[in-house]
């Protein structure tokens, strides 16, 4: 089986890297209370930490690590796109250089945080069954400005967001192309309306 290029926002690895650590986390909030106890209460959410290793070998290795290290500093949540594993949005919060330098060698690590709270666009509340609107990033519909998204939950299938909403698959299909595989999508991501 051949695995697809890991991607990043505008950059692609040349070769994907060695080691891949994917957990899973829960937002706990834990209480202490009086004689040594504690209370955990549990905030709501889930999220992906992604983990790797992995180096640059040859005469452009620095140039590799570099043009990575500019996708680093432009900051803000990108398009991860992961050989084995399916990430809508992520922050890319670590980059490290793991060994001492070679002329021609580069050893790296790197932590990504999957976005899936939804909470970072400007999202406004809305009455229409659990849908949410971004104002601008209009790519179609309506004078106003704003996109009607919809926050997948637990057991939402495409055809019954579409069914839901009064939209037809295909159209709902063709509105999202970031989802890659419609057969698979995760709570907490967006389903843009058609």
């Amino acid at each position: 089986m051949r695995l697809t290029s890991m991607r990043y926002k505008d950059y692609t690895w040349p070769h994907n890297p060695e080691i891949y650590t994917v957990e899973n986390r829960r937002r706990v909030a834990v209480h202490k209370i009086p004689f040594g106890s504690c209370v955990f209460q549990e905030l709501g959410g889930t999220y992906r930490i992604l983990r790797g290793e992995g180096e640059f070998s040859g005469a452009d290795a620095y140039d590799q690590f570099r043009q990575l290290e500019g996708v680093f500093q432009e900051g803000g949540p990108g398009q991860l796109v992961h050989p084995v594993w399916t990430v809508q949005r992520a922050y890319f919060v670590s980059l490290k250089a793991t060994e001492k330098p070679l002329p021609d060698y580069v050893r790296y690590s790197f932590e990504f945080w999957e976005d899936c709270g939804g909470y970072g666009g400007g999202l406004t509340e809305s009455d229409n069954g659990g849908a949410l609107l971004h104002p601008g990033n209009q790519t179609g519909g309506g004078a106003s400005g704003n996109r009607t998204v919809h926050i997948i939950k637990k057991g939402d299938t495409l055809w019954g967001i579409a069914r839901q909403y009064g939209a037809a698959l295909t159209d709902l299909i063709a509105a999202n192309p970031q989802i890659k595989n419609p057969n698979l999508i995760y709570p907490g991501n967006e389903v843009y309306l058609p």
